[in-house]
Order: C-alpha cells, then structure tokens, then sequence
C-alpha cells in the first residue's frame, strides 16, 4: 500500500509540495519579464532611474534572488519554530512600524509614510508588508493553543481584536488604509477558521465599517480615490486619469493582446504600470488569454496551499498554511480588482509579479513557510 501511495507522488520531492514551487517560479519568471517590459521605456525616460531602462529589472532580480534565498532557509527550519517566536515577531513588527513615523528614519513617498530608510545605504523597507504575516503567526499560534476559548467574545475575540487595531492604528497614522483594510481582512479570516462564532464576527463587522467610513472622510484623497472609482470616464479627480489609462489598456489588449513589448499605454500614458497596475499592461500585451492564464495560476497555488491547509497534521500548521494563502488570494484579487475598476485605487502588488522589493521578499519567505508545511502532511 505504501509504495503504491509513492508511486503516485510523482511531483514531490520528498515531501516538498513541488506543484506549488513550480507555481511560484513560473509566477516570479513572468513578473521578471513583464516588468521589463512594463517598465524599460519610463525607466528610460526618468531622471529618478538615471534613465537606466535595467533599472526596475535590477532592482527586481536582486530582490528575487534575496526572496529565492528566505524562501529556501524558511522551507528546511521546523515551522514550529515560528510558534515559540511568534510574540517576539508580533513585538518587533509593530516597533518597526512605529519607527516609520520617526522623522529621519521614515521614508514619505506620494504624500504616504510607509517605509523605513537604513541612513547611508539608500535601501528601504516597508515593514507593514511583514505586519500582515507577523499577524496571522501570532494568531495561529493564540488559537491552536486555545481552541475553545476563540468561541468566547472576551476570553478569545478581543484580544485578537486588540492586536488588529493596534496595526490598524499605526498604519493609519502612516495613511496606508488599503494595507489596514488588508490586514483586518487577514484577522477575521484567522478568527473564523480558528473557530470564532459568526455572530461574534458580523459584531467586530458592524464596529469596523463605520471606523472605515469615517476614515474615508478623515482625509480628502480618500474621498477622492472614491469619488472617481465611481465614474472614472467623467471624473474630474487627478487619479481618475489613471483608471481611465488602465481600462483603455485592457480594452485594447482584447483576446489575444497586443504582443509581448507592444503596450501603448506604458509610454508614459499609464502610471505605476509595473507596479500598481501591472495587471492593466499584462491584458494589452498578453490579452483576456493571458489574464485569465494568471488569475488560473493564482488559483492553482490558492488550491494548493487549502489542501496543504486542510491536510497539516497539526492546528498551528493548519492556521498558518490557511492565512498564509488568503493574504496571497486576497492580495492577488485585491490588485486585479484596482486595474479593472472595480473597487477603488489602493497601491497593493500583484503578489510575485509586480514591482515591489519588501512585498516580493517577505511573499518568497511566506511561500517557504508553506512549503515548509508541506513536508507535515497526512
């Protein structure tokens, strides 16, 4: 029986889930290519590049192959060491959040706080990116330790309530409401599969859309993201331009693209089109075959890490495979959405494939945790 079962894992290595490592790779490979050609003719032409058409390719492959190199470290440690780290890695990513808003260490960029500069070396990092994961290990770790205390609104919810809205806080004072909204996502997907009651759920639901609204209101460019998410073709708002630039982009790429490298809108008509909205550049060049090809990888990997979620030997494992791939999904989604207009700019990546070096690493690391998981299978 047992060397029946071993013939029929053809695409393991050991116990590695080798499907979703394929996955990731093809993902990262195409984000490589896609990226160069999103980016080459406005690296070209930007002072801020030193009009080097290599420099977003450079500064991806580096980060790559520093996210390549965690995800193989975090694949072969014991994930059960996360568990006995998980205060220390909660503690330490709210300090360095915190850090942001110190005046000379943090980094503003487009009105927007959000990383942390080390001084005389010119790199940065934007630790609400890690905040996401620190969260979801915590809280696994809480919940496989108190199964039955998550069905209690005082003893099991608000302490996890607690942790959120101290994230929460910090990354509204460092105006990043998208990556708010993501993380509070992440928290009440781990509170529901670690067995929160529902009806305690839709009450943190009914206490945080107000919180949200007012937050809208609280700052004019976010009143202004929405206002032109709902008309972008008649939208007066400066970023409406954008929207518009984007669907333009999809619209143009029809079925079949436009070709590799033959993008329109990426010279210089659409911003941020290899980061924000790389999604946009993918459709014109590669058309509705080559989006929907993504978005069918995106859940290939989503599969992949349920059942590695659903078949953990262990209630930490499980907790942690299962938010490690929602925030992948959600994330993926989330980006997807913003390049077709149908929910507001937000300045979230496309996980693995768009511009953006903290978010490619700490999506690598995050990866190597669950392949890590995969060795603890049933």
């Amino acid at each position: 029986m047992e060397n029946r079962l071993e013939k029929r894992r053809p695409f393991y290595i050991g116990q590695l889930d080798f499907p979703l490592l394929f996955a990731i790779a093809l993902l990262c490979a195409f984000g490589l290519v896609m990226l160069f050609s999103a980016s080459y003719y406005y690296a070209q032409n930007t002072a801020a590049t030193r009009y080097d058409g290599f420099f977003y390719l450079k500064s991806q492959a580096m980060y790559l192959a520093v996210g390549l190199v965690a995800m193989y470290v975090v694949s072969r440690v014991d994930y059960h060491f996360f568990d006995k780290i998980r205060v220390f890695a909660l503690v330490g990513t709210l300090l360095l959040m915190l850090l942001v808003l110190v005046p000379g260490l943090g980094v503003s960029r487009n009105g927007a706080q959000r990383w942390l500069g080390i001084p005389g070396t010119g790199f940065t990092f934007q630790p609400s990116e890690l905040a996401k994961f620190a969260l979801i290990v915590y809280m696994a770790g809480f919940m496989s330790r108190r199964p039955q205390a998550m069905k209690n609104l005082t003893k099991g919810v608000f302490p996890m309530l607690f942790i959120m809205g101290a994230f929460g806080l910090v990354l509204l004072l460092q105006k990043n409401m998208s990556m708010m909204v993501i993380l509070l996502m992440t928290g009440v997907v781990m509170l529901f599969l670690g067995g929160a009651e529902i009806k305690h759920l839709l009450l943190l639901a009914g206490i945080a859309l107000p919180i949200l609204v007012v937050a809208v209101l609280m700052e004019d460019y976010r009143q202004s993201r929405v206002l032109m998410f709902m008309d972008p073709w008649e939208s007066t708002e400066k970023g409406a331009y954008q929207l518009r630039q984007a669907l333009i982009a999809l619209g143009a790429g029809g079925v079949f693209g436009q070709g590799l490298n033959f993008s329109r809108q990426k010279l210089l008509f659409l911003p941020y089109g290899e980061s924000d909205f790389i999604f946009a550049i993918i459709g014109e060049e590669l058309g509705f075959i080559g989006c929907t090809l993504l978005i069918l990888t995106y859940l290939f990997i989503i599969y992949r890490g349920i059942r590695i979620a659903m078949r953990c030997k262990d209630r930490f494992g499980s907790l942690m495979a299962a938010g490690i791939t929602a925030v992948i999904g959600m994330q993926a989604a989330i980006n997807i959405a913003v390049a077709t207009s149908s929910i507001p700019p937000t300045g979230q990546t496309l996980p693995f494939v768009s511009a953006g070096g903290t978010s490619l690493m700490i999506f690598l690391a995050a990866a190597g945790i669950l392949l890590n998981i995969s060795r603890n299978i049933e």
